[in-house]
């Protein structure tokens, strides 16, 4: 790996402000359009990531600009409180050199975090399309290696075809209308997704600003509770996409698992949406995921939209 100081001839790099959401997104969507195809970042999302409780803009992000023109942006962050960093890199395709020279910032600043952490080594994730804008070869070439893959499924809904479902036998639902039930909501989303795949604890307090939670629809994030048993699932989905209605978590206690839960969670998931107005909804889904939730989404009609991969770096500190 190289170490530069400096720029490539004829680029610039500078830290992100708030001020910068708006041309990020701008950026964001462009490498969409590349990618899948259209534009699916919204401006709130951006805004959110810059407000991230563990980024420090001033150290943790990184905008490129090609001239007067923006071409990349980086940002890190630290969930973990260890040696697992998170990092997101966009860069448009023909600026190769400018992106590797991001990643030996960004790598550098990661492992600073790790260390500052009382770490040995930073583990470093990023997420990328299945066909990025990044250079792949280079990125291996730099020890990254690919751990994992998500689908993002669509379907298409309708009022006519999606009803609401009625709930299983015992199963009653209700949504997150108090603040107790907020924090029920948490809880669950915490025990049901503890085993899986780059699962990071979250206080309620953090899991509030991850989920922007001064702004969320708490009437579209509901618990389910089993008689004699409790409150056993939990579904938080959204309606602040332009391209689809979507749902964020659908999570279930193992003990409440293999009863139906999940599928009439999902058909709940489609009958509000088409009868919010919406004509499509989608959600992502670790494709290596134990508790058979690929499948259970592929038998409801759900197909792949697009694919990410989780790529990994693991790099000594000091």
């Amino acid at each position: 790996m190289t170490t530069t100081a400096m720029p490539p001839a004829g680029l610039t790099v500078r830290p992100a402000t708030l001020g910068d959401a708006e041309a990020i997104c701008a950026l964001l969507n462009e490498i969409d359009l590349i990618e899948i195809g259209r534009a699916e970042t919204e401006l709130h999302e951006i805004e959110a990531d810059l407000k991230h409780p563990e980024v420090e803009l001033a150290h943790d992000s990184w905008l490129l600009y090609d001239g007067t023109r923006l071409v990349g942006y980086g940002l890190l962050w630290d969930d973990s409180g260890a040696e697992r960093i998170d990092m997101d890199q966009y860069v448009l395709p023909d600026q190769r050199a400018g992106a590797l020279h991001l990643f030996d910032l960004m790598e550098a600043r990661a492992a600073e975090r790790a260390a500052g952490n009382g770490a040995s080594r930073a583990v470093v994730h990023m997420h990328l399309n299945i066909a990025p804008t990044v250079d792949t070869d280079a990125l291996r070439a730099r020890g990254w290696q690919p751990v994992r893959r998500y689908n993002v499924l669509a379907r298409p809904v309708s009022s006519a075809d999606d009803l609401l479902p009625e709930p299983p036998a015992g199963v009653t639902l209700r949504s997150c209308r108090t603040e107790d039930d907020r924090r029920t909501a948490h809880r669950l989303l915490q025990e049901s997704f503890a085993g899986h795949f780059d699962f990071q604890p979250r206080s309620y307090e953090q899991w509030l600003h991850d989920i922007d939670g001064e702004s969320a629809d708490w009437s579209l994030i509901w618990i389910a509770t089993l008689a004699d048993v409790g409150d056993v699932a939990v579904l938080r989905t959204r309606n602040d996409r332009t391209t689809m209605g979507w749902a964020a978590n659908i999570g279930v206690l193992a003990p409440a698992r293999g009863q139906g839960l999940g599928s009439y969670l999902l058909r709940h998931f489609f009958g509000t949406f088409a009868a919010l107005g919406r004509d499509r909804v989608g959600l992502g889904v670790d494709t290596d995921n134990s508790t058979g939730a690929l499948a259970l989404y592929e038998r409801h009609g759900m197909a792949l939209d697009f694919a990410v991969d989780t790529w990994e770096l693991v790099r000594p500190v000091g």
